[in-house]
Order: C-alpha cells, then sequence, then structure tokens
C-alpha cells in the first residue's frame, strides 16, 4: 500500500500515535537474547523504532548490532539518546532493500506492519538476510483485528503455511511472557535458515 510509506511512519512518530510502541524492550526477545553466549553474532532489527531491544542487546553485551527503519524520526532519536551506538549500524532504508548477512534477525513490530501482500516477500527478503542457519526470532500477533492495519493480524497457521516453505520452523508456540495488553494474543517463533 503506497500510504504505509516513509512519510505515513514519521507522521506517527511525530504526532506520537505509536500504540505499537511499548516503551521498553519486549520481554519475550530479552529473554530470548539472554539465553545467547556468543555476543559477537550479527543481528539485524527491522522496523526497529526507538530501538528498545538494540539498547538492551548493546548492554547486555551484543556487539555487532544493526538497526533499521524506514522512517528517520525514531532512529534520529535513538541516535541522541545513545551517543556511543555505532551510526553506521543504524540504517535509515527500505527493509526490502537492505544488504547483509545476520546470524539473527529480530521481529517485533515490523511483520505486522506491512500489507499482507507483502508477506510473502518479506519471508523471501529474510531468508536472503540471514546467512545458513541463521534465525530469525521474535512474536507475531496470532488474532485478526476488526478494522483495517497497521497492525494486520494473523494466525499461527498461516505463519506456519508461509514460513515453512523457506524456513525450518524450530519453535511455533503462544507467547507466554507477552505484555499483559498482549496476553493470548501473540505467538512465538524460531526460524532457521536451512532450506537454502
Amino acid at each position: 500500500m503506497a500510504f504505509l510509506d516513509k512519510n505515513y511512519w514519521t507522521e506517527r512518530y511525530s504526532s506520537g500515535n505509536t500504540g505499537w510502541d511499548i516503551g521498553f524492550a519486549s520481554p519475550c526477545l530479552m529473554q530470548y537474547l539472554d539465553q545467547i553466549e556468543n555476543k559477537d553474532i550479527q543481528c539485524l532489527i527491522p522496523g526497529a523504532g526507538l530501538g528498545y531491544e538494540a539498547v538492551g542487546a548493546w548492554q547486555s553485551g551484543f556487539t555487532d548490532l544493526h538497526l533499521l527503519d524506514l522512517s528517520n524520526e525514531p532512529l534520529d532519536r535513538f541516535k541522541i539518546l545513545n551517543p556511543n551506538f555505532p551510526v553506521d549500524h543504524i540504517h535509515h532504508e527500505d527493509f526490502f532493500m537492505h544488504t547483509g548477512k545476520y546470524d539473527l534477525i529480530l521481529e517485533q513490530t515490523l511483520f505486522c506492519a506491512l500489507d499482507p501482500s507483502l508477506r510473502e516477500r518479506y519471508a523471501l527478503k529474510m531468508q536472503a538476510l540471514l546467512k545458513p542457519k541463521g534465525k530469525l526470532v521474535g512474536v507475531w500477533f496470532d488474532r485478526d483485528f476488526a478494522f483495517d492495519g497497521p497492525p494486520f493480524g494473523g494466525t499461527r497457521s498461516e505463519y506456519k503455511d508461509l514460513f515453512e516453505k523457506y524456513f525450518e520452523i524450530k519453535v511455533i508456540a503462544p507467547c507466554y511472557n507477552s505484555i499483559p495488553e498482549r496476553l493470548g494474543s501473540e505467538v512465538f517463533m524460531i526460524l532457521e535458515n536451512s532450506k537454502i
């Protein structure tokens, strides 16, 4: 959809209309990151917004983190609040135009922000950005919404049908440590790039 462009998202940030922004790092993603021993892996957070997960990961010792967002507004705020974070790891870019190879990509709210017509393209792009055996890990909405998105919802069965074509699904389960407002409406997935 043309309206979901960088101007749309910049306006949402500028006006404070950011209902997806929980104000802190996703507990689910931070718990996952806490289990990773090798802090030198290359990690991408697309649709990073204000980068709470990046801050949490950086503070816990991850050294090769990359943030990406379509809008410069949240990235500029991130730079001000985190002046020691490497600027060349902050990408103001369309996710579908990004290049690189990563061991881990974190999904928080990018998928639900994209028009559903782009979901196949999303899966293909994630596969292209991951190294062999690299993982796409995160939370997806496990519900439909009674309005036109974003956010756009979906179901576990839809995600299974989509992602099993491109990844080995290691985990697909209800997210038990969602924030209270989303409890029971998110699914946690670990997808491994082993079908290349």
